[in-house]
């Protein structure tokens, strides 16, 4: 099966989500629970895709508002990353407030309910978009993280690999003046800290001074081929899609609906705001995510 790989982007500002003129249904969780229990019935062992929506209720903040639209300024980009020294220093700078937000966030009521399909043989696999791994810390074994994961570091010269905790650490005894500063936490383990970056020293990698990065695909880099044909195998092997608290705004995670559409694979989305597979999907459900989970399970 051929497979573009292609960059993680964010769609165009300059163009709009379907139907963004007309108001968008609320569901109450009982309700939406209810059509997704026949949705599963119907289609019973479905690909899931999930995205930040999933983690908001474990502290963890997402990107974009219900329409799709960037909440703050777009995340680093990889490129930015790996040519400017000062990108890497404001990168780990507030990192070291908003990385302990992740790393000790516990998985919320919508990881376990995710979980529990996968124990009734509904989920035959969960692609996240989310780096948080809150997925495998509630149970989901067959998970594809398709952006990488926050708590491990890379070099990108050697590949030496470590414990993101490690570098934090490194990095906390390197800028000791930066464990005073306070600010409001970010998505992806950032943190909204506006401050003179210029004399903070990243750490880097202890075996060829490489530059040290999480593991993790920033926008503009590549998700890793395998991971994308694995998933879509997964997609072509299953009963439908349905889509957990994403916009489906970047092309990485929009790809599935596209794939689906054409492969003729019955797709739903629940998510608190509209997605850009509003024309793509069968059932659209814009409602609270566990409590329409929990409801579906009572059913199943």
């Amino acid at each position: 099966m051929p497979v573009t790989t292609h960059r993680t982007r964010p769609f165009s500002a300059s163009q709009r989500l379907p139907d963004t003129d007309r108001p968008l249904a609320n569901h109450d969780p009982e309700e939406a629970g209810e059509l997704l229990a026949g949705f599963i019935r119907r289609h019973p062992r479905l690909m899931i895709l999930t995205g930040a929506g999933v983690s908001t209720d474990s502290g963890i903040p997402d990107y974009r508002d219900g329409d799709g639209a960037w909440k703050r300024k777009q995340p680093v980009q990889h490129q930015d990353f790996m040519e400017s020294f000062h990108t890497r220093q404001r990168y780990w700078g507030r990192s070291l407030i908003g990385w302990p937000v992740m790393r000790n966030a516990t998985p919320n009521l919508s990881h376990f309910h995710i979980a529990d399909l996968e124990l009734l043989n509904h989920s035959n696999l969960v692609v996240t978009q989310n780096v948080d791994r809150l997925h495998q810390k509630a149970g989901s074994r067959a998970v594809l993280d398709l952006h990488g994961r926050a708590d491990e570091v890379l070099c990108m010269s050697c590949g030496y690999r470590c414990p993101r905790d490690e570098v934090h650490e490194r990095c906390a005894d390197l800028n000791p003046g930066f464990r005073e500063y306070t600010a409001t936490t970010a998505p992806d383990g950032d943190a909204d800290l506006e401050v003179d970056f210029s004399d903070f020293r990243p750490a880097d990698c202890p075996k060829c001074s490489g530059i040290l990065k999480p593991d993790v695909v920033f926008f503009g880099d590549f998700v890793p081929k395998q991971r994308v044909t694995s998933a879509l195998d997964m997609l072509k092997a299953s009963d439908g899609l349905l889509v957990i608290g994403s916009s489906l705004m970047v092309y990485s995670g929009f790809r599935f609906c596209r794939y689906g559409k054409e492969w003729g694979k019955p797709m739903a989305t629940l998510n608190l705001g509209r997605t850009r597979a509003e024309e793509l999907v069968d059932l659209k459900l814009n409602a609270r995510i566990g409590e329409t989970l929990a409801a579906a399970l009572r059913q199943l």
